[in-house]
Protein backbone atom coordinates (compact mmCIF):
# COMPACT_ATOMS: atom_id res chain seq x y z
CA UNK A 1 0.00 0.00 0.00
CA UNK A 2 2.80 2.41 0.92
CA UNK A 3 4.61 1.71 -2.37
CA UNK A 4 1.45 2.48 -4.34
CA UNK A 5 0.99 5.78 -2.54
CA UNK A 6 4.68 6.65 -2.93
CA UNK A 7 4.36 6.13 -6.69
CA UNK A 8 1.24 8.31 -6.60
CA UNK A 9 3.30 11.11 -5.03
CA UNK A 10 5.99 10.79 -7.71
CA UNK A 11 3.35 10.93 -10.44
CA UNK A 12 1.72 13.91 -8.73
CA UNK A 13 5.01 15.81 -8.80
CA UNK A 14 5.46 14.93 -12.48
CA UNK A 15 1.96 16.16 -13.29
CA UNK A 16 2.28 19.39 -11.32
CA UNK A 17 5.59 20.25 -13.02
CA UNK A 18 3.48 21.16 -16.05
CA UNK A 19 0.99 23.33 -14.11
CA UNK A 20 1.04 27.08 -14.78
CA UNK A 21 3.72 28.84 -12.74
CA UNK A 22 1.05 31.25 -11.47
CA UNK A 23 -0.39 28.35 -9.46
CA UNK A 24 2.83 27.31 -7.76
CA UNK A 25 1.63 28.58 -4.36
CA UNK A 26 -1.95 27.50 -4.91
CA UNK A 27 -3.05 24.25 -6.46
CA UNK A 28 0.46 22.92 -7.08
CA UNK A 29 1.59 23.20 -3.46
CA UNK A 30 -1.76 22.05 -2.06
CA UNK A 31 -1.86 18.99 -4.31
CA UNK A 32 1.72 18.03 -3.54
CA UNK A 33 1.20 18.51 0.20
CA UNK A 34 -1.96 16.39 0.30
CA UNK A 35 -0.39 13.65 -1.83
CA UNK A 36 2.74 13.47 0.36
CA UNK A 37 0.56 13.26 3.45
CA UNK A 38 -0.92 9.92 2.32
CA UNK A 39 2.20 7.70 2.47
CA UNK A 40 3.63 9.75 5.35
CA UNK A 41 0.63 8.94 7.55
CA UNK A 42 0.60 5.32 6.43
CA UNK A 43 4.26 5.02 7.41
CA UNK A 44 3.70 6.75 10.76
CA UNK A 45 0.68 4.60 11.54
CA UNK A 46 2.54 1.43 10.60
CA UNK A 47 5.07 2.04 13.36
CA UNK A 48 2.50 2.76 16.05
CA UNK A 49 2.15 -0.05 18.56
CA UNK A 50 -1.50 0.45 19.47
CA UNK A 51 -4.20 -0.49 17.00
CA UNK A 52 -6.24 2.61 17.83
CA UNK A 53 -3.22 4.78 16.90
CA UNK A 54 -2.74 2.81 13.68
CA UNK A 55 -6.38 3.37 12.75
CA UNK A 56 -6.11 7.08 13.54
CA UNK A 57 -3.16 7.58 11.18
CA UNK A 58 -4.80 5.49 8.46
CA UNK A 59 -7.88 7.69 8.82
CA UNK A 60 -5.72 10.80 8.38
CA UNK A 61 -4.23 9.18 5.26
CA UNK A 62 -7.77 8.54 3.97
CA UNK A 63 -8.64 12.19 4.51
CA UNK A 64 -5.55 13.28 2.59
CA UNK A 65 -6.42 10.81 -0.15
CA UNK A 66 -9.86 12.39 -0.57
CA UNK A 67 -8.35 15.87 -0.56
CA UNK A 68 -5.93 14.75 -3.28
CA UNK A 69 -8.82 13.25 -5.26
CA UNK A 70 -10.54 16.65 -5.26
CA UNK A 71 -7.39 18.45 -6.41
CA UNK A 72 -7.03 16.01 -9.31
CA UNK A 73 -10.63 16.70 -10.30
CA UNK A 74 -9.98 20.44 -10.07
CA UNK A 75 -6.79 20.16 -12.14
CA UNK A 76 -8.69 18.19 -14.78
CA UNK A 77 -11.50 20.76 -14.86
CA UNK A 78 -8.97 23.59 -15.18
CA UNK A 79 -7.41 21.73 -18.14
CA UNK A 80 -4.06 21.45 -16.32
CA UNK A 81 -3.60 17.87 -17.47
CA UNK A 82 -5.11 14.43 -17.76
CA UNK A 83 -5.72 13.10 -14.26
CA UNK A 84 -7.94 10.11 -15.08
CA UNK A 85 -5.20 7.54 -14.48
CA UNK A 86 -4.30 9.19 -11.18
CA UNK A 87 -7.96 9.25 -10.15
CA UNK A 88 -8.14 5.52 -10.88
CA UNK A 89 -5.09 4.95 -8.68
CA UNK A 90 -6.70 7.02 -5.92
CA UNK A 91 -9.76 4.76 -6.11
CA UNK A 92 -7.61 1.64 -5.86
CA UNK A 93 -5.64 2.96 -2.88
CA UNK A 94 -8.86 4.09 -1.22
CA UNK A 95 -10.26 0.57 -1.33
CA UNK A 96 -7.04 -0.93 0.04
CA UNK A 97 -6.84 1.63 2.84
CA UNK A 98 -10.47 1.08 3.77
CA UNK A 99 -10.03 -2.68 3.86
CA UNK A 100 -6.86 -2.49 5.93
CA UNK A 101 -8.45 -0.05 8.39
CA UNK A 102 -11.52 -2.27 8.77
CA UNK A 103 -9.33 -5.29 9.40
CA UNK A 104 -7.45 -3.52 12.18
CA UNK A 105 -10.68 -2.10 13.60
CA UNK A 106 -12.34 -5.53 13.65
CA UNK A 107 -9.29 -6.99 15.36
CA UNK A 108 -9.39 -4.23 17.97
CA UNK A 109 -13.11 -4.81 18.58
CA UNK A 110 -12.49 -8.55 19.02
CA UNK A 111 -9.73 -7.84 21.53
CA UNK A 112 -11.93 -5.43 23.47
CA UNK A 113 -14.79 -7.93 23.48
CA UNK A 114 -12.44 -10.65 24.71
CA UNK A 115 -11.27 -8.49 27.63
CA UNK A 116 -14.77 -7.36 28.57
CA UNK A 117 -16.10 -10.94 28.78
Amino acid sequence: MWKKTHRLVLETYALTNSFPKSGIYGLTSQLRRSAVSIPANIAEGFKKRGKADKIRFLNIAQGSLEETRYYFILARDLNYGNTEELLNKIEEVSKILESYSKSISNSLKAENKKWSS
